[in-house]
């Protein structure tokens, strides 16, 4: 599936705009045409702030390697005491002077420290932020991995590469790498840093007082599962997923008095669903379609009559791309080789073959976080009935 859209013949008004476009692209990709924008009255400020956009395409991995150089140096932390200066910063960190100040230089042109009148330094508005996000620090040093894996993009593209992604995941080579404990410890612990927010926006977006239990499907450590609880003190909780996983679920949460632990496989083991919803948080968009076909099947079989589904995780644009859901994680899934993110009407379209009715998308504060999606199991459940064809799906 992929969201292209139909090749309809384009009407009369579709074509004179694709005409007068095409007619000022040529124009902006004139070099005469930008010299004389860059200099008149009327098309100065505009040309300005292409130039700017373009530059900070090209610029973007420096600024990224700076953030990164920040946080492994611990720089953003020793500046959150207090102001301080290139030699003080450099004495404290391990830096060469003007190395340091270099770093600083680049920091506060991005916005992560604020350079002061007497040539010190403090913490910046986005740098505060970077602190201030539960599991970010941990996510920026993670993307060295990442960052290698894009070293040459076209042969990542092409599937010339044996990204390194793809190692750190277990799953992405098979459950026998996933049963081993420190390899899950260590993907484990990725995944409950980053999953506070996406917890968060979930619940803020769904609303669960109709819920009687809830299992969490490949759940993790019960990150997600846990703040369920401190919203929902009363409903039953339930999670799900690999042995090592669980095990490490079990070593962070202590005993099962507020969340129930079974261990295996989504794909082969039974779903141990004890009340009527199943959550798939960040689950979908590491694995391709059959596996999805596969999962939501299984979800559906396992649901009472009346059951709820909810999906919470990175999405396409699809006919309106965005960067975190196509940039970002169209990327970041090409490089794990496996997976990649579906648009909200590719979603829905999953979820009606597989059986359910009433998809609904919840707004959400932050869609670049996570985007939630509902759908329920008809009370007269009948995989027999037909289900339509989405009309879009994601590229």
């Amino acid at each position: 599936m992929t969201d292209i859209g139909h090749h309809e013949r384009p009407g009369f008004l579709e074509r004179l705009i694709d005409g007068f476009h095409d007619w000022r692209l040529n124009k902006i990709a004139s070099p005469e045409f930008q010299r004389w924008a860059a200099g008149s009255w009327f098309t100065r400020a505009f040309a300005k702030k292409d130039s700017e956009r373009v530059y900070d395409l090209v610029a973007g991995f420096v600024y990224s390697q700076t953030l990164l150089a920040c946080t492994e140096l611990g720089v953003l932390q020793t500046l959150k005491r207090g102001p301080a200066s290139a030699r003080m910063l450099a004495m404290r960190h391990g830096l060469p002077e003007d190395r340091m100040q270099t770093l600083c230089q680049s920091a506060a042109a991005i916005g992560l420290m604020v350079r002061r009148r007497d040539g010190t330094y403090r913490l910046g508005r986005l740098g505060a932020a970077v602190l201030g996000v539960p599991g970010l620090e941990q996510m920026i040093r993670h993307h060295k991995v990442f960052y290698r894996d894009l070293a040459d993009p076209v042969a990542l593209l092409n599937g010339e590469t044996d990204p390194e992604l793809s190692h750190f995941w277990p799953y992405v080579r098979g459950v026998d790498r996933a049963a081993n404990a420190e390899t899950a410890a260590e993907y484990s612990s990725l995944m409950a840093t980053s999953q506070l927010l996406v917890a968060e926006e979930t619940l803020d977006a769904l609303p669960m007082h109709t819920l009687t239990a809830l299992t969490d499907v490949g759940g993790g450590t019960g990150v997600f599962l846990e703040q369920v609880g401190l919203k929902h003190p009363n409903l039953p909780l339930h999670l799900f997923d690999l042995p090592a996983v669980i095990d490490a679920a079990r070593n962070r949460l202590g005993d099962e008095s507020r969340i129930r632990m079974s261990a295996g496989s989504f794909l082969d083991d039974p779903l141990p669903v004890d009340g009527n919803a199943v959550s798939l948080i960040r689950v979908l968009y590491d694995h391709d379609d059959s596996t999805v076909h596969r999962v939501l099947a299984r979800v559906f079989d396992a649901l009472p009559p009346g059951g709820q589904v909810i999906v919470s995780e990175p999405m396409s644009g699809g006919g309106a791309p965005s960067r975190s859901g196509d940039a970002y994680f169209g990327f970041y899934t090409m490089a794990m080789t496996t997976g990649r993110p579906r648009s909200a009407q590719t979603h829905m379209a999953l979820l009606q073959e597989a059986g359910f009715r009433e998809m609904r998308q919840h707004p959400n504060r932050r869609p670049f976080l996570t985007s939630v999606i509902s759908a329920r199991k008809p009370e007269t459940a009948r995989k027999a009935d037909t289900p339509r064809k989405a009309d879009t799906v994601d590229g």
